[in-house]
């Protein structure tokens, strides 16, 4: 809800890489160190390979956030007045005179939300009290009527027994009173004699409630108690009295039942049409049929946007879905420059290395900052992973070495280590075709087309190979419903350090031209590829300048 620390979210791309993951945990745990309310998160599933290395260094999986859209829970605000259904109007009352409230939530005894009541369902009840109103239906006890009146129990009974009948004003004669007196009605009457009185208990009434503190004779009470009938004396007069009790009735007499409420994750956009539609001005936000919040149509104009850093990427397409509606802190990355736009400066870190996590560990050491050796194993897991255990050539001396000074942290032997983590992740296992044409997905802008390229790497390309059509058929319907030009995967073998490049859509001929081969089949074989970044996406934006567009 609303208020107190907003965290700031350290996130990485779209179906996330092991980079991705541990340099979300990695600059989190900086930003931590550095006083910050930072949280890792993640925009996908995490993939077997990260997953290898989570449990290994036994730390959990990021918070997974599907977009950072502006939601209910953003904007709400916690309540702090509520009212239960079997409270009295004139509690109501009280409550919105102190808290200024124009309606407040109300519950039933198990904190449920029941209904809500505003100041014009209050009102309306008071133009009601023109007359005096029948309680029988009211569900009104008598400890109501003796708290509203300030009354003091002259006869008691049981208090918490219901109001059966009419209220009575003896205003006029006794005759006149008693012609219109039924069995259970409760009489208001000032000062009177003990005959009247009597007569009054004669008709088989159930509360005599004198009122302005008139004195009352003691065979009146004598016989009172004999018939069982409650006796109240109170310090008002007849017509304030008669107000008070109208005001005994229950809160759920008046209120609105199954009142429009929201949910903390609704998405501001659905609810605002409920909003127009309705114009009240606040509702009830629950969980579970729990009132965990209130918002108000004014709130939802100016919603506090959810802060993040991005890790390990900077371009629009590979964000999480609702990054325009977010504040973006910083950047963290070593990718191209992509085109993210911000609508101020902001803190950016980049760095032509093979790794995001090989920027995160040292600006830790920079800080002077320590890392303790589970975060150490993530970092160094993340390097391993993108420079595919130093092979791949974005790899540089300054990422060696600091996988180095990470492994002796985390208390590992690298090779072994990098070894048994690209073993745990290069198998497809039992993915599906469409999983593995997914697997470590991003978007590109080439020149004028929208391209997605997909990594996975394994140790027997033959596994990916076999199920090629069917690979094939995904990608191509993937393109048509996501109006993608191409979409392009890459299998790379990290024992042969080589790459089969499968791809759908169009130009094929940016396949040739790019990578110098025949590019009328489904797929071709690069010897030396392992790079999406430099040797994949660097050759097609050459490429694609130089062919026409088709």
């Amino acid at each position: 809800m609303k208020g107190g620390n907003k965290p700031v979210y350290v996130i990485g791309h779209r179906n996330p890489d092991t980079d991705s993951i541990c340099s979300a945990i990695g600059y989190a745990h900086l930003k931590q160190a550095m006083g910050e309310n930072a949280v890792p998160a993640r925009c996908g599933k995490v993939n077997n390979e990260t997953k290898y290395a989570l449990e290994y260094f036994k730390v959990e999986q990021p918070l997974l956030l599907t977009d950072l859209y502006p939601r209910v829970k953003d904007v709400a605000l916690e309540c702090k007045t509520v009212v239960r259904q079997h409270d009295t109007l004139r509690h109501l009352g009280e409550v919105m005179r102190k808290s200024e409230l124009q309606s407040v939530p109300v519950t039933d005894s198990n904190g449920d939300l029941v209904g809500i009541v505003s100041v014009s369902d209050l009102a309306k009840r008071y133009f009601l009290e023109l007359g005096l109103q029948s309680l029988v239906d009211m569900r009104v006890r008598y400890r109501d009527i003796i708290q509203a009146t300030d009354g003091k129990v002259l006869v008691s009974g049981d208090e918490n027994d219901f109001i059966e009948g009419n209220i009575v004003i003896a205003a006029g004669s006794a005759f006149s009173t008693i012609s219109i007196l039924s069995k259970k009605d409760i009489v208001l009457v000032g000062d009177r004699s003990a005959e009247t009185l009597l007569k009054f208990l004669e008709c088989g009434i159930s509360c005599l409630i004198v009122t302005q503190n008139s004195r009352i004779d003691a065979t009146v009470l004598d016989e009172a108690e004999k018939r069982g009938v409650f006796v109240l004396v109170t310090p008002y007069d007849a017509y304030t009295v008669g107000r008070l009790i109208n005001q005994c009735v229950p809160i759920r007499r008046i209120m609105k039942a199954n009142p429009v409420c929201f949910r903390p994750m609704d998405l501001l956009s659905d609810i605002k049409g409920v909003m127009d539609e309705h114009r009240f001005r606040s509702y009830p936000v629950v969980e579970n049929n729990k009132l965990v919040g209130i918002v108000s149509a004014d709130e939802i104009m100016l919603p506090e946007r959810e802060k993040v850093i991005l890790v390990d990427h900077n371009e629009r397409g590979q964000a999480i879905e609702g990054i325009e509606d977010a504040k973006i802190m910083e950047i963290i990355d070593h990718h191209r420059l992509g085109g993210i736009q911000t609508s101020e400066p902001i803190y950016t870190h980049q760095e032509p290395v093979g790794c995001t996590c090989t920027i995160v560990a040292n600006m830790h050491w920079h800080r002077d900052i320590e890392i303790p050796p589970s975060i150490a194993g993530l970092l160094l897991s993340a390097i391993i992973s993108d420079t595919v255990l130093f092979k791949s050539p974005t790899c540089t001396p300054y990422d060696k070495k600091t996988a180095e000074k990470l492994a002796d942290i985390a208390g590992v032997n690298l090779k072994e280590y990098g070894l048994a983590m690209l073993r745990a992740g290069a198998g497809i296992g039992d993915k599906t075709p469409a999983e593995i044409a997914k697997n470590d997905l991003k978007e590109f802008k080439i020149g004028d087309y929208r391209i997605v390229i997909n990594q996975i790497s394994v140790m027997d390309p033959a596994e990916v190979l076999a199920l090629e059509d069917q690979i094939i058929a995904y990608m191509k319907e993937e393109c048509e419903r996501e109006g993608f030009d191409m979409h392009i995967m890459m299998c790379t073998d990290i024992l042969e350090e080589a790459t089969y490049l499968l791809y759908a859509g169009s130009p094929r001929t940016l396949i040739g031209e790019a990578f110098h081969c025949d590019a009328s089949g489904n797929h071709v074989y690069i010897p030396g590829m392992m790079s999406r970044k430099k040797q994949c996406v660097p050759p097609l934006s050459e490429a694609v300048k130089r062919i026409k567009p088709q």
